[in-house]
């Protein structure tokens, strides 16, 4: 199987020379191009480049046609004719530069014949710096060096290492190389023993070795840094700290560092053989800590370790310590009681110690005719109503976790009580947006007598009201000003009052932000601004931005707005003056007036007509009658339509009719039948007439005279409205049912059969009314033709009806 790979492997690498042979034969196989005296050179050195033809590789006809040209890179350096050329050159760069040489035959394409590349360097520098370490008591030999300038030619680095009994180590790395790792690991058994090594640096143009270095064994080893830090507080107290780590076998020398988290600094600490434990004494109580340890095998040879990881770790409280600075307020309810409000800060971290759990709050009665209160609170103020003595004292403790502060205890007297002892010329400067200068003058003759200042200031409520927590800031006797920070918010006013202290009494002035005194300065904003000058009728975009000191703002939002403007007398007056005079002069003809009556009487509806016609009145109902028409209708059509067989109630249809125009008697037929015979051929008699009157008929067959089909009339019945089936209304005249209903009225189906002596009325004709012109857009009837079909018969007592309801 092993002399089978090796077949292959030698198979494949004389193909891979075989293609590369063929490639460079492919590509100078015209000519050549040679180098004298060498393709890689020093800087400044010249060199010759030469190209040549081989045999019938020239131009097929002519040799004479034969053109040699020389590039440097793309630049056309030496054209010669002939077989051959040479050309020296010289002051090449550093680095690598490419020469071709190429053939031109006549005014035919440049055939390229060769190319060769010059490269161009320096000697390698001398290795600089020097220096081997061994990571561990476990770790090998690495060693770095510096390489010096670039030669710009391949360079070899080689290192070499030489021990005891002639044992030499050695390995090489590739070009741009600056460190190596040997391998190797010396022992600690072997630290009397020396050891150098040295850097050998080489390219084709020469070679360059380092100064050789000798060490030992601790000399280069470097301890691996310490692990598995860790702390341990003895009795939970951080009086008592030590730290622990784990190191390697050889080490002497240990440091640690340590510093709060929200410190830059450490706090450095050297121990000599301490095996892996030291105490800390100084850390404070209550503070989150980062700890780091770092190794040596001895006082004065070989490196330190690397720092182990960061252990962090939050040290034990301890009982606080320190005093409360407390401050009150007194306020008298009435004659017997007084409210006493008591404030004090926070300790700060380093006094606190811990966290503060809660406040003990005491107030005593020093004159010993009313006991103790006591109360314990978590907040920073408290509040009592007490009698009116004037022998209180107030005592506030912090606690926490491991103890109390102690005590601080303050007499409560009337602050303001001693006039001698009242600052004057009290006055409050802005300095700045978060800052106030607050500055007084001494109490005059009870200067000496004051032991302390005490500047205490409150937010004011827009409304007058005084808004808590109360801020307040002690001073000693001999300044006269000092600058509050604590608590100001900018354009805010607040009263301000400075009290003296000496002893049990005191005196103070005060300033508030009112006329009585000067107020801290600031300025509200405006929240409105005229603008003039605008014109109406003329659309503007209105935005707003804001300015401080420190700059503008961007802009709002906008908003266009376009002013209406005061309307004009003269844009109205003319045009209603001219209408005005137009309406009249229409109206002061009587054609005109007339027309108008017309229209709007045709564009009312009928429904809202004062006066209602009566069709009892109408001339050519009261002269043509026509009798009711008995009629019976299938049988088969009633019992189709009607889920019974009993005879349907009669319906009550009333209808409106107009009188009769001159322009509809041109329509009368002129053979109109008389009173007692029938229309169109029918049988009509007054039997048939009453009988209709009084009830329903009995059902027969309609029949013609003529025996010719006749029309059928759709007899529409009419009863009161109070009239019952067995109560028949009274008979009244019956016209044709041919007086189909539409939407514009009732027309008869058999105008044509009209009595021709219509026209020939013996008796006067009233005087007939304008004709009306229908041109309401309501219905001029509210009655609809019938849309079923009967069975049998169909009964109707009584129509009303006129051609007063045709629509011209």
């Amino acid at each position: 199987m092993a002399q089978t790979v090796r077949a292959c492997s030698l198979a494949l690498t004389f193909v891979i020379m075989s293609l590369l042979a063929k490639a460079k034969i492919d590509v100078c196989r015209r000519g050549d191009v040679t180098v004298e005296p060498s393709r890689v050179i020093s800087l400044g050195s010249a060199v010759s480049i030469s190209c040549s033809l081989k045999p019938k590789q020239g131009c097929p006809r002519y040799s004479s046609f034969n053109k040699l040209i020389l590039y440097k890179f793309y630049q056309r350096i030496m054209l010669q004719h002939g077989h051959s050329l040479s050309f020296q050159v010289s002051d090449l760069p550093l680095g690598t530069t490419l020469f071709v040489c190429k053939l031109s035959c006549s005014n035919s394409e440049e055939i390229r014949i060769c190319g060769v590349e010059v490269s161009v360097g320096v000697v390698p520098e001398q290795p600089q710096n020097v220096s081997c370490t061994q990571k561990g008591e476990r770790g090998t030999v690495a060693c770095t060096w510096d390489r010096g300038r670039d030669s710009h030619l391949y360079t070899a680095y080689t290192l070499q290492l030489n021990g005891p009994k002639n044992l030499t180590w050695q390995k090489q790395c590739n070009d741009y190389c600056d460190h190596l790792d040997l391998g190797i690991n010396l022992i600690p058994e072997s630290s009397e023993f020396s050891y150098t090594a040295k850097v050998i640096a080489v390219n084709s143009l020469g070679s360059a070795s380092s100064f050789p270095i000798t060490f030992t064994f601790l000399d280069i080893v470097r301890p691996l840094p310490p692990w598995d830090v860790r702390i341990n507080f003895v009795n939970a107290s951080v009086g008592r700290c030590t730290l622990w780590w784990r190191d390697e076998g050889m080490v002497l020398l240990n440091r640690l560092r340590y510093r709060p988290n929200n410190n830059r600094s450490w706090n450095m600490v050297n121990a000599t053989n301490a095996k892996g434990r030291h105490d800390l004494l100084d850390l404070e109580p209550f503070t989150e800590y980062e700890f780091q340890v770092s190794s040596k095998l001895h006082l004065y040879k070989g490196s330190w370790s690397d720092w182990s990881e960061s252990l962090r770790m939050q040290t034990p409280e301890e009982e606080p310590t320190g005093t409360l600075d407390i401050w009150y307020m007194k306020q008298n309810i009435d004659y017997s009681k007084q409210q006493i409000s008591l404030f004090w800060k926070n300790l700060s971290i380093s006094e606190a110690r811990g966290k503060i759990l809660h406040y003990q709050v005491t107030l005593l009665d020093m004159a010993g005719e009313k006991p103790t209160l006591q109360n314990t609170t978590e907040h920073t103020s408290w509040t009592w109503v007490i009698p009116r003595t004037e022998n209180w004292t107030a005592a506030v403790s912090a606690a926490n976790s491991k103890g109390s502060s102690l005590p601080t205890r303050i007499n409560i007297t009337d602050l303001c009580g001693s006039g001698l002892l009242a600052p004057g010329q009290v006055s409050a400067n802005s300095e700045g947006t978060d800052s106030i200068m607050v500055t007084w003058e001494p109490p005059g003759k009870a200067t000496s007598t004051v032991q302390e200042y005490v500047v205490e200031w409150r937010e004011l409520h827009p409304g007058g009201g005084v808004r808590t927590p109360l801020n307040w800031l002690r001073t000693p006797p001999h300044n006269v000003s000092t600058l509050i920070s604590e608590n100001i918010k900018p354009y805010i006013c607040y009263e301000i009052r400075v009290h003296a202290l000496s002893g049990d009494q005191g005196g103070c002035s005060s300033i508030r932000g009112n006329s009585k005194c000067k107020e801290i300065p600031y300025r509200a904003s405006p929240n409105s601004h005229p603008v003039n000058g605008l014109q109406p009728g003329v659309r503007y975009v209105l935005w707003m931005t804001a300015l401080t000191a420190a700059g503008e703002s961007p802009r709002g939002s906008e908003r266009e707005f376009c002013l209406q403007g005061k309307a004009s007398w003269s844009m109205f007056m003319v045009p209603s003056i001219c209408t005005a005079v137009v309406v009249v002069g229409i109206f002061s003809v009587p054609y005109s007036r007339q027309k108008l009556a017309v229209l709007l009487s045709a564009l009312r509806p009928q429904w809202c007509s004062r006066q209602i016609p009566d069709p009892a009145n109408s001339t050519w109902a009261k002269k043509y009658l026509i009798v009711e028409e008995k009629m019976q209708l299938p049988l088969d059509r009633i019992l189709t339509d009607w889920p019974t067989l009993k005879e349907p109630e009669p319906l009550v249809i009333s209808e409106v009719l107009h009188q009769a125009t001159p322009g509809f008697r041109r329509l009368v037929h002129p053979n109109w039948p008389e009173k007692g015979k029938g229309v169109q051929g029918h049988y009509t008699s007054e039997e048939d007439t009453g009988y209709s009157a009084s009830g329903s008929p009995p059902p027969r067959a309609l029949t013609a005279e003529t025996g010719q089909p006749v029309d059928l009339y759709k007899v529409l019945g009419s009863r009161d409205p109070d009239s019952k089936p067995g109560n028949p209304a009274s008979p009244s005249p019956a016209l044709p049912v041919d007086y189909l209903p539409t939407h514009e009225g009732y027309l008869p189906s058999n105008v044509d059969y009209l009595p021709a002596h219509e026209s020939s009325v013996t008796e006067p004709p009233e005087e007939l009314e304008p004709q009306h012109i229908s041109l309401s857009v309501f219905p001029s009837s509210s009655l609809h033709p019938l849309t079923f079909s009967c069975g049998e018969k169909l009964t109707l007592d009584r129509l009303k009806m006129g051609c007063g309801s045709l629509m011209l």
